[in-house]
C-alpha cells in the first residue's frame, strides 16, 4: 500500500483534509500543536487504497521542537511515496517556508492549495501556473472544508507517486551554493540518501546532522573561515533562512495579486478588537464559559422561570412536562436531552427490576444474582449513562470555540497574562484540551519546549475538569440544590469549573517560582480566521467521543461496579449478605477503615455509620472518575432500604436520586459536598491519565507529581470544608498563605543573591 504523508503548517487545514480524505475523527483544531503525533487513514477512491499519514503542523524542518522531530523523522526515514503539502493559500508567502525546506528531499511533492475559496472570496487571485513552474511541483487548488477539489488532488498525488524526484534548493547565493555542492558530494559518497537535505541541515548546524554526520563538520568550518557576512557573520542558520525568505519575496510574493492595494480591516479583524480587547478580552470569555454551562445544565433557561409560571399551569398534565419544562422554568438543551434518555433508562431498570422480582419470587433465580444483576451491573451502569447528553453538549460547545478559531484567541489572551508569571500562552493550550480528555492534553504538552514548564502543565491538567468529571459535578450540585431548594445547577458546575481553573494557574506559578523555575519561551502563533465550524467533523468528533464513553462505561466502568457490588454482598467469610446487612460486608469494613482520613475534608468520620460511601467512591474513582457517581448507583440502594422514588414516578435510585437519598441518609452537609467535588477535580486523575503523565514526564518527577495531585487536593479540599463551615477560618487561610507568599520571596532572593 502507498503512502502519502500530509505536511503543513499550524492551522493550514491540514487535519481537516485528512478528515475529509479518509473519514477519520482527528481531532481538528486552531493552535499550534493540536496533533501532537502522527495520525492514519485511508482513502480508498483510487485503483488502490492509500494510506494517510496527518504529520504534526510545523513551521520547519529544525529539530526544535517534538512536532518537527516527528515530521522530519517521518518523511526522511518511512520515505512516503508522495508529500501534500498543504499550504494556506490565504497566507501564501509564511506557508512556503516550509515548501522550500521539503523541495530539497527526493520525494515526490504535490502542493495542495487550501483555503482557494478565501481567496477568491476576497476578490484576490493566485497565479497557479506560474507558482507550478516555479516551484517545479504540482499544485492543486482546494478548499479542505468544503471538500472541494480533494479527488483531483488525489489523482495528481498518485501520478506523482510513481515519478522519481530528486531534491532541488531555491538557495541562489553563489559561495553558499558552492559549500553546499561539496558537502552534498560528500552525503553522496557515503550513500546517504537525500543528500541535499542533509547538506543544508549540517551547515546550518543541526543538532540532529551534528550527531549523526559530526565527521564532516571540518569541511564546514573550513568554509566559514573563509566566508563573510555583514549582516549574519558566520551563522549560516540565519544566512540560509534570509536567502529562502529574500527568493520566496522576489519570486512568490507576486504571484498573489491582491484585489485591493489598501490594508482593510478584515471582519476577524473587527470581532478581535473586541474579543482580544486588553480589558475585555477575559471578562468576555468567563461570559462565554457561563453560557456554555447554563445552556448545558440549567433547569431555568434564560432565568425565564418567573414568567413562566404565569404559564406553566396551563401545561400541567403534559407529556412533555419534566422533559421539557419544570415549575421551576424551561430546561436547557442539556437538561432536555438528560431526562429524555433517563425517562428510557428509568423505563428498561422498572423492567428487569419487575422481571427479576418475579423470577425470584418463583424461585426461579437466587436473590443474589437478582441483586447482582439489578444493582451491580443495570443500576452502575444507567448511573453514569444517564449523564451522557450533558458531556456531549458540553463537548460540542467546546469544539465549536475551538474550530472557530476563539480558543486560539484565548491562548493569545492569557499569554499576556501567563508570561508575567513564567509561563507561555503555549501552556494553556494543553490545559484547556483537558476540558475534553487529560490524556490527549498531556500528549499535546510535547509543544513546550521548557522542561519544567511542560512538567507544571501536566500537573494542573486534571484540574480542568474532563468530562468524566461531569458526571460528579451535577449529580453533587443537583443534591446541593434538593437541600437548599436555591439557585441552579449550572451556577454550582460553573462556579467548580472556574475553582479548577484558578487553583491551576495558582499553583502552576508558585511550581515556576520555586521547584520549576525557568526561562519563558516565545509564544508564537497565527490566528487564524474566524469561521463556522464543519458539520461533519462535529459530528464525527461527538461519534468519537460517545463511542469512547460507551466503550468505557461497559468495559472499566462495568468491571468496577461489578467488583463494587461483590464486595458489599459479601462478608469476609463469603458469605452473601442481603441489603440490610451490608454493614457486614467486605466494602463497609474497607470504608470504615479509610473513613477517618477524610474527616479533615468533610466527608469523613463526622457522617453517620454508613457515611463511608463517600471515602469508598472518591478511591474508586481513581480508576475512572465515572465510578464515583457508578458506586453511588450500586450501593444507594442497599443502604437506603425504604427509598421512596418522587411522585411522578420518573426517577429510580440511581443518579441524582441516588445522591440525594445519600445526602439524606449520611448527614453531609454542603460544605462536605463541595469538598467532595473539589476533591475529586483535583485529586490523582484516572488510571490512563496516570499513565500518560508517567510516559511524558521524566522519572524523576513522576512520584513527585502524585505527590503534588494528593496534597493540593487535600488542602484544597479542607480549606473549603473548614472556611463554609467556620467561616472565620479564612482569615487563617489568608494569613498562611500570605506568609508562605513571603517566604518564597525571601527563598528566591537569598538564591538568587548566591548564584
Amino acid at each position: 500500500m502507498k503512502h502519502f504523508a500530509l505536511v503543513g503548517n499550524p492551522n493550514s487545514g491540514k487535519t481537516t483534509l485528512f478528515n475529509s480524505l479518509t473519514g477519520s475523527t482527528a481531532h481538528v483544531g486552531n493552535w499550534p500543536g493540536v496533533t501532537v503525533e502522527k495520525k492514519k487513514g485511508t482513502y480508498k477512491k483510487l485503483n488502490e487504497p492509500i494510506s494517510i499519514i496527518d504529520l504534526p503542523g510545523i513551521y520547519s524542518l529544525s529539530p526544535y521542537t517534538s512536532e518537527e522531530v516527528i515530521s522530519r523523522n517521518y518523511i526522511l526515514n518511512e520515505r512516503p511515496n508522495c508529500i501534500i503539502n498543504v499550504i494556506d493559500a490565504t497566507n501564501l508567502e509564511r506557508n512556503l517556508y516550509l515548501t522550500t525546506q521539503l523541495l530539497e528531499i527526493d520525494v515526490p511533492i504535490v502542493v495542495a492549495l487550501n483555503m482557494i475559496d478565501q481567496v477568491n472570496k476576497n476578490g484576490d487571485q493566485i497565479n497557479v501556473e506560474e507558482l507550478e513552474k516555479k516551484l517545479g511541483v504540482t499544485v492543486v487548488e482546494i478548499s479542505a472544508l468544503k471538500e472541494k477539489n480533494i479527488d483531483v488532488l488525489m489523482e495528481k498525488a498518485y501520478k506523482e507517486s510513481f515519478k522519481k524526484r530528486e531534491g532541488r534548493t531555491i538557495i541562489d547565493d553563489k559561495d553558499l551554493s558552492n559549500l553546499i555542492n561539496k558537502i552534498k558530494i560528500a552525503f553522496e559518497e557515503e550513500k546517504v540518501e537525500n543528500p541535499l537535505f542533509h547538506s543544508l541541515k549540517l551547515i546550518e548546524l543541526d543538532e540532529l546532522e551534528k550527531k549523526d554526520y559530526g565527521y564532516l563538520l571540518p569541511m564546514v568550518d573550513e568554509f566559514k573561515n573563509t566566508f563573510k557576512n555583514d549582516l549574519f557573520g558566520t551563522d549560516f542558520e540565519a544566512l540560509i533562512a534570509d536567502s529562502r525568505y529574500k527568493y520566496i519575496s522576489q519570486n512568490f510574493s507576486p504571484l498573489l495579486i491582491k484585489k485591493q492595494k489598501n490594508k482593510f480591516e478584515t471582519k476577524s479583524d473587527r470581532i478581535d478588537r473586541i474579543l482580544t480587547n486588553k480589558w475585555a478580552g477575559i471578562p468576555i470569555f468567563l461570559v462565554i464559559l457561563f453560557f456554555i454551562f447554563h445552556l448545558t445544565f440549567s433547569e431555568n433557561l434564560f432565568f425565564l422561570g418567573g414568567l413562566f409560571k404565569n404559564v406553566a399551569p396551563s401545561f400541567e398534565g403534559s407529556i412533555f412536562e419534566g422533559l421539557l419544562w419544570t415549575k421551576e422554568g424551561i430546561n436547557s438543551p442539556g437538561v432536555i436531552l438528560t431526562n429524555f434518555l433517563t425517562s428510557i433508562t428509568d423505563w428498561i431498570s422498572s423492567l428487569i427490576e419487575n422481571g427479576l422480582d418475579n423470577l425470584v419470587e418463583s424461585n426461579a433465580i437466587n436473590p443474589g444474582i437478582a441483586s447482582f444483576i439489578n444493582n451491580g451491573v443495570v443500576g452502575g451502569l444507567f448511573a453514569v449513562i444517564g449523564f451522557l447528553p450533558q458531556i456531549l453538549c458540553l463537548f460540542l460547545f467546546f469544539s465549536i470555540l475551538e474550530d472557530s478559531g476563539y480558543m486560539a484567541r484565548v491562548a493569545f489572551i492569557l499569554d499576556r497574562i501567563f508570561r508575567r508569571f513564567g509561563l507561555s500562552g503555549r501552556s494553556f493550550v494543553p490545559m484547556i484540551m483537558g476540558f475534553g480528555c487529560s490524556v490527549p492534553a498531556m500528549i499535546n504538552t510535547r509543544t513546550l519546549a521548557d522542561e519544567n514548564e511542560k512538567t507544571a502543565t501536566i500537573r494542573v491538567i486534571p484540574f480542568f475538569s474532563c468530562g468524566a468529571k461531569l458526571p460528579i459535578l451535577t449529580a453533587i450540585a443537583g443534591g446541593i440544590i434538593s437541600l437548599v431548594n436555591l439557585g441552579n445547577v449550572d451556577f454550582i458546575t460553573y462556579s467548580m469549573y472556574l475553582l479548577g481553573m484558578v487553583v491551576a494557574i495558582v499553583t502552576v506559578i508558585i511550581m515556576r517560582h520555586t521547584t520549576m523555575k525557568g526561562e519563558v519561551p516565545p509564544f508564537i502563533m497565527e490566528l487564524p480566521s474566524y469561521h463556522i465550524p464543519q458539520f461533519k467533523a462535529l459530528m464525527l468528533h461527538l461519534w468519537d467521543k460517545t463511542k469512547h464513553f460507551v466503550k468505557k462505561a461497559f468495559t472499566i466502568i462495568l468491571a468496577s461496579t461489578i467488583f463494587i457490588w461483590f464486595l458489599q454482598s459479601f462478608s469476609w467469610n463469603w458469605t452473601y449478605l442481603p441489603e440490610e446487612e451490608m454493614s457486614k460486608s467486605i466494602l463497609a469494613s474497607i470504608g470504615q477503615l479509610i473513613q477517618p482520613i477524610f474527616t479533615p475534608l468533610g466527608f469523613g468520620s463526622q457522617l453517620t455509620s454508613v457515611g463511608w460511601v463517600f471515602a469508598v467512591a472518591a478511591i474508586t474513582g481513581l480508576v475512572a472518575k465515572e465510578n464515583v457517581i457508578g458506586t453511588f448507583g450500586v450501593l444507594a440502594a442497599a443502604i437506603v432500604i425504604g427509598f421512596v422514588p418522587p411522585e411522578d414516578g420518573t426517577e429510580t435510585i440511581e443518579g441524582l436520586s441516588a445522591v440525594k437519598a445519600l445526602i439524606d441518609t449520611t448527614g453531609i452537609t454542603i460544605p462536605a459536598l463541595l469538598s467532595f467535588i473539589a476533591f475529586n477535580m483535583t485529586t490523582i486523575p484516572c488510571f490512563a491519565a496516570v499513565a500518560s503523565a508517567k510516559a511524558e514526564l521524566p522519572k524523576t518527577k513522576f512520584k513527585g507529581t502524585i505527590i503534588f495531585w494528593l496534597v493540593t487536593s487535600f488542602i484544597l479540599s479542607c480549606a473549603i470544608y473548614t472556611i463554609g463551615t467556620w467561616w472565620w477560618t479564612s482569615f487563617i487561610f489568608i494569613a498562611v498563605l500570605v506568609i508562605a507568599c513571603f517566604v518564597i520571596k525571601f527563598v528566591n532572593q537569598y538564591l538568587e543573591r548566591r548564584n
